[in-house]
Order: structure tokens, then C-alpha cells, then sequence
């Protein structure tokens, strides 16, 4: 039994955009780290260097970097502090791949810095509950499982699907959980705690789709956001600042962007908030405009996107209207927008429990943080809906809470009395291989 006092299970949730990590029982994650890292090879660094000294083992690395696929050749830096900081050749690599992990290696590293730099515990001592996303594969989960008791030793292991745990941190077993994360939105609704497969839908389109929306809108007007290490602030008098370009030419494109992005990204959840009706080009022409300032100290006016690019998430084709966005118009013209998918998956469900769904339909993830997003889901749905239903839309009164649902769902679940006889234990690996998590955690 592992639920006791002194040992309390860690929780990880491991999203698209960060990585939240913390003990179970309590309220919010300790840990929330971008799920990015950066990565430098270490092949670049050491020949432009002493090129002499590796001619003679030059065999050597080359077996090396084909067995294994450059592990040993690569540096990773992982967390918040180490990302912020601007290094030469360093790469910005992402774990995922439409939403599978596709590195393993790069989960290894943040698994590592969560449990290790930010929560400062050893993993053989904790239970650990790990979150995945209900379209997570037999393969994908048994490699989980054998990380974590291979490497990690950890005494006990449980997966839950995000939905379930979104559903429990809410306070309801039966519910449709609308995840609008970073990477993607996935509406899957949850019948008596388990995830109905079948009628889970998804869309690409999540909160870095919008950054790059707004990003690329903000360009077509000819503003520049410059990376914060791009420039130097001096203080010629107090509170009077001189803006000094410095030059970085080694910085590679991804770690530029990924700054860009950070800026994009507040700019984004500070001024944005969905439209009441359909984005409409000529109604929001004449809307007031709201500044923003820029870390370098420009202020810009942000008007009629305010509107606009939160609407892509009801209606999708709105792409085709940003320019610098030709290439992503294919993504959005294949895609539902909320409304479509909700009623879409609500309808693969069985007819007895649709009512139910209807009535307690529960907003999460980052991006559904966006002011009026729960009312204008509700609107849409109550135009959209069949007469008998009783729309409700719930989501939790602050954004903490949203953000972090899965997390605080896991958070629940692993401090339970009820559920310590669920975790898949040490020695039932020992005994079954890891295929049994498929009969441990459904």
C-alpha cells in the first residue's frame, strides 16, 4: 500500500506546450516548465573548436551517433531559466509529434529536471501518476511504464487519460471535457470515469495555432517583435531608456521564433477575447484599439484581432483571411470549429447518456482561459442543439484552475483512499512485463 502520510505519489502532466509537475493533495503544481528543450550538438561545438583532436576518434563518434541516434551527441537544456537563456547553435525540440510523443529522450529530460532540479525528490521513493491524452497508443503507454520502473525504479505507476482527470477535478464522473490545450483541442466526453474512445474528436488547432495567427497578423502590419535578447535597455535619466540592438549571429531560427513566441503569447492572453457573434470584417473595423507594450519599450495598437484570431477556434476558415498564413489554410479548411465538434462528438455517443453530456460540458487547458470563450460556447451550442437538451457549459471561476485542471484532477485522484489499491505496482511489472498497464489502467 502506498497511500500513507509520509509518502505522498508525485503527480505529472506533461502537455503539449508545459509540463506541470507537483505532490498529490495539493492544490496546484509546484513545477510548470515549457514541455520544450533546447538542444545543442554537441558535434557543432566541438568542431568548430579543435577539429585536430577529433579527426583521430572521428570512427568512433560515427558508431556512436547511428546506434544511438545522436544521444550521447547532444546537450539538453530543459526548464524555464535554462530556455530563457540565448545560446550559441542551440535548438528549441519539441517531444511531441501531433501529439505523441515522438523523443523519448526529450521526455526522459524533462521527467529528470521535474522530479530531480524543480521537486527535488527521488523518484524511487514516490508513486507516480502520469497524465496522457486519451489518443495515447498501447506502445506509447508501455514505454512510459518501462521508462519509469527501468529508469526511474518508481515503487508504483499509474496513467490516467487528461479527460478523466479533468472530469475529477471538476467533481463529476460523467461529463464532455472540452481540452483546448496548446498543441491541439480535444473534446472527449468521460461516462462514469472512463474516456469513450469512439467518440473522442480533435482539431490542430490549440493555443500556439493562435499564436502563430496573431504573430504573423501583427508582421502583415509591418510591426516587429523583437526577441528579449535581441536588445539592451540603458538608462540614460530615470525612467528614460535607450534601446541597444545587439548582435547574436549563431542564433538559430527555432530559438528566435520560440522568443517571439513567448512575447506573441502574452500579447495573445492579455488583450484577446472571443467575439459575442461570428467575426465579422466590417462590424470590428471601427472597434477601439488596445495598447500593448512591447518588451523593447514600443507601444503597438491591437485592434479587430483582439476579435479575430479567437473566433479561428469557432471558425476555422477565418485563416484564409490572415496574410503569412497561406500554408496552414489547408489545416484549418479540414477542421470543425468548437460547436461542430462538440455536438459531433456528443452525437457518436449512446442515446441514453447524450442529455447528460449536454448539461455538464467542462472547459479546460490554457487557451480556454480566453475571456467570454465559455459564454460564446454556450451561445453557439444553445443555436446549435436540439430543442430537448439543457446546454451547460462549466468551467471553474479562475484561470488557475483551468490551466492546471488535469494536473488538480490527478492531484485528487492519487491522494484518494480508495484509489491506492489501482496502482500498478513494482512487482507486478516484475511479474507481467509492462503490456499488463493495458489491464491495470484502462
Amino acid at each position: 500500500m502506498y497511500g500513507g502520510d509520509e509518502v505522498s505519489a508525485i503527480v505529472i502532466d506533461l502537455g503539449s506546450h508545459t509540463c506541470k509537475a507537483g505532490y498529490a493533495g495539493e492544490d496546484a503544481p509546484k513545477a510548470v516548465f515549457p514541455s520544450v528543450v533546447g538542444s545543442i550538438d554537441q558535434m557543432d561545438v566541438d568542431d568548430s573548436g579543435n577539429a585536430e583532436r577529433n579527426s583521430g576518434s572521428g570512427v568512433d563518434s560515427k558508431n556512436n551517433v547511428d546506434s544511438n541516434k545522436g544521444k550521447g551527441k547532444r546537450k539538453l537544456y530543459v526548464g524555464t531559466q535554462s530556455l530563457g537563456y540565448r545560446r550559441d547553435h542551440m535548438e528549441v525540440l519539441s517531444p511531441f509529434k501531433d501529439g505523441i510523443v515522438a523523443d523519448w529522450d526529450i521526455v526522459d529530460s524533462i521527467w529528470d529536471h521535474a522530479l530531480r532540479e524543480c521537486l527535488l525528490v527521488d523518484p524511487k521513493e514516490h508513486p507516480m501518476l502520469l497524465a496522457e491524452p486519451s489518443s495515447n497508443t498501447q506502445q506509447q503507454r508501455e514505454r512510459a511504464a518501462e521508462l519509469m520502473f527501468e529508469k526511474y525504479k518508481v515503487p508504483a505507476l499509474f496513467l490516467a487519460k487528461n479527460a478523466v482527470l479533468t472530469s475529477f477535478a471538476l467533481g463529476r464522473a460523467t461529463s464532455l471535457v472540452v481540452d483546448c490545450g496548446g498543441g491541439s483541442t480535444t473534446v472527449a466526453p468521460v461516462h462514469d470515469g472512463y474516456v469513450l474512445q469512439k467518440a473522442v474528436v480533435t482539431s490542430p488547432i490549440g493555443g500556439e495555432f493562435l499564436t502563430n495567427c496573431l504573430m504573423k497578423s501583427l508582421e502583415s502590419k509591418g510591426i516587429t517583435i523583437r526577441p528579449r535578447y535581441s536588445f539592451k535597455r540603458k538608462e540614460n535619466r530615470p525612467g528614460e531608456f535607450q534601446i541597444v540592438d545587439l548582435d547574436f549571429p549563431n542564433t538559430t531560427e527555432s530559438y528566435k521564433l520560440f522568443s517571439q513566441r513567448v512575447i506573441v503569447s502574452d500579447i495573445k492572453e492579455c488583450v484577446s477575447r472571443a467575439p459575442d457573434t461570428p467575426y465579422d470584417e466590417s462590424a470590428y473595423s471601427n472597434i477601439p484599439m488596445t495598447p500593448y507594450e512591447l518588451p523593447d519599450g514600443q507601444t503597438i495598437e491591437i485592434g479587430a484581432d483582439r476579435f479575430k484570431i479567437p473566433d479561428v477556434l469557432f471558425n476555422p476558415s477565418l485563416v484564409q483571411t490572415i496574410p503569412g498564413m497561406e500554408n496552414y489554410v489547408d489545416i484549418a479548411s479540414s477542421c470543425r470549429g468548437l460547436p461542430q465538434m462538440v455536438i459531433e462528438s456528443i452525437n457518436r455517443c449512446d442515446v441514453d447518456i447524450r442529455r447528460e453530456l449536454f448539461s455538464s460540458i467542462l472547459l479546460a487547458g490554457g487557451t480556454a482561459s480566453m475571456q467570454q470563450l465559455k459564454e460564446r460556447l454556450e451561445k453557439d451550442l444553445l443555436e446549435e442543439s436540439p430543442q430537448a437538451a439543457r446546454v451547460k457549459v462549466v468551467a471553474s471561476g479562475n484561470a488557475t484552475e483551468r490551466r492546471f485542471s488535469v494536473w488538480i484532477g490527478g492531484s485528487i485522484l492519487a491522494s484518494l483512499g480508495s484509489f491506492q489499491q489501482m496502482w500498478f505496482s513494482k512487482s507486478e511489472y516484475e511479474e507481467h512485463g509492462a503490456s499488463y498497464i493495458q489491464r491495470k489502467c484502462p
